[in-house]
């Protein structure tokens, strides 16, 4: 035997010390059990909860921004992602933005579901996502992260519309009173 073939053959033998045809049987049942095995650890459930969210994310995509003027960080709460049929919302500087098309991020699961339902200032200024910096407040911050909370405003001015503007409980409350 020469070539290739003869090259592969005398491997196969030296390095297994197995003929070829076994050595290629043995491959072959690895590489079926391996497939078997994996699909046993996906479960029913998995498989649905995984339609559900393609579902909810189509319809993110269909969906048309609602445009809600001025709300209070008591009424942006109620955006966090647990209603599916509701927009996800997320304030920063003041500014609403509707977050539904990143869903995978800023949905429930998502690395980033912290912070939808609130104003995100202080924590992507920080790069924190320590409960306590979900605030609009920026006093203190450097120069530095400034900087970095401009990116961030900036992708999302970008890629997402806005949708709203965050205010204080007492504007809403004097202007019911008038």
């Amino acid at each position: 035997m020469g070539g290739i073939y003869g090259t592969i053959v005398e491997s196969i033998e030296n390095y297994t010390g197995l003929s070829p045809t076994s050595f290629i049987i043995l491959m072959a049942v690895t590489i079926i059990t391996y497939k078997i095995v994996c699909t046993m650890f996906v479960a029913v459930d998995d498989y649905k909860s995984v339609e559900k969210m393609k579902e909810i994310f189509e319809e993110d995509m269909k969906r048309e921004p609602v445009h809600l003027g001025e709300v209070t960080e008591e009424q942006l709460k109620e955006y966090d992602g647990s209603d599916p049929k509701r927009p996800l919302l997320m304030a920063i500087k003041g500014n609403i933005y509707d977050v539904s098309k990143g869903r995978i991020f800023y949905g429930p699961g998502g690395s980033y579901a912290m912070f939808a339902g609130r104003d995100a200032t202080r924590a992507l200024a920080l790069m924190s996502f320590d409960p306590q910096d979900l605030t609009g407040d920026i006093d203190g911050l450097s120069e530095s992260e400034i900087d970095v909370l401009q990116d961030w405003e900036s992708k999302f001015i970008e890629k997402y519309p806005k949708v709203g503007v965050l205010v204080k409980e007492e504007v809403v409350d004097s202007k019911k009173a008038v």
